[in-house]
């Protein structure tokens, strides 16, 4: 359970899925796609929505490149935090956002796994958050000309290692789509 006090609460948390973000990223409509699912069960069981948005010198604000892709909506009531860096809480006012709606465990999509979902989801569990992350939900761009791995191994290992990344107080793992709930972490049994 979450080691924050008095934070019932789950958020699901869409980082950074903007067209300039996820243009050329792998599997992109299908991740887009279980995102608008996992979007429409989070309002439904009335979890909130937070939208993260990140500014850069290629996602200048206003462009169509830092615009979120066409097939998500925010609500006009739902949070949009805007960044400067991979970690969503890092010098931005999510943490802010999320103790004012009693949060306390948070199920993350988006993209770029190997940047801003690696880094939020460390930078949540860290800060005492509960943290599930949507396997078939967050995604990539091909950066094997930078030595990195292709995109689907990236995704692949960052699943493995969070499904089995462990803190003090403190839950991970991963969920399919399909599984994803927006309920309060289980407790462990003792």
């Amino acid at each position: 359970m979450t080691t924050l006090e008095n934070r019932p609460h789950t958020a699901l948390v869409v980082i950074d899925v903007q067209k300039g973000v996820v243009a050329g990223a792998h599997e992109r409509d299908a991740v887009v796609a279980n995102i608008a699912v996992l979007v429409d069960r989070a309002r439904a069981e009335g979890a909130s929505v937070v939208w993260v948005q990140h500014n850069s010198d290629q996602l200048v604000s206003g462009t169509d490149a830092w615009s979120y892709v066409p097939e998500l909506v925010r609500a006009e009531a739902e949070p949009l935090v805007q960044k400067n860096y991979a970690d969503s809480f890092e010098a931005t006012d999510l943490e802010e956002v999320l103790a004012g709606r009693g949060i306390g465990r948070l199920v993350v999509t988006g993209a770029q796994t190997d940047e801003c979902v690696r880094a939020t989801l460390h930078g949540a569990i860290t800060r005492g958050y509960d943290v599930t992350l949507v396997e078939d939900a967050h995604t990539t761009e091909d950066l094997t000309s930078f030595g990195a791995p292709p995109p689907d191994k990236v995704i692949a290992h960052t699943n493995l290692y969070w499904r089995y990344h462990a803190a003090p107080g403190r839950t991970a793992g991963t969920v399919t789509t399909a599984d994803a709930g927006f309920g309060p972490a289980e407790k462990p049994e003792d």
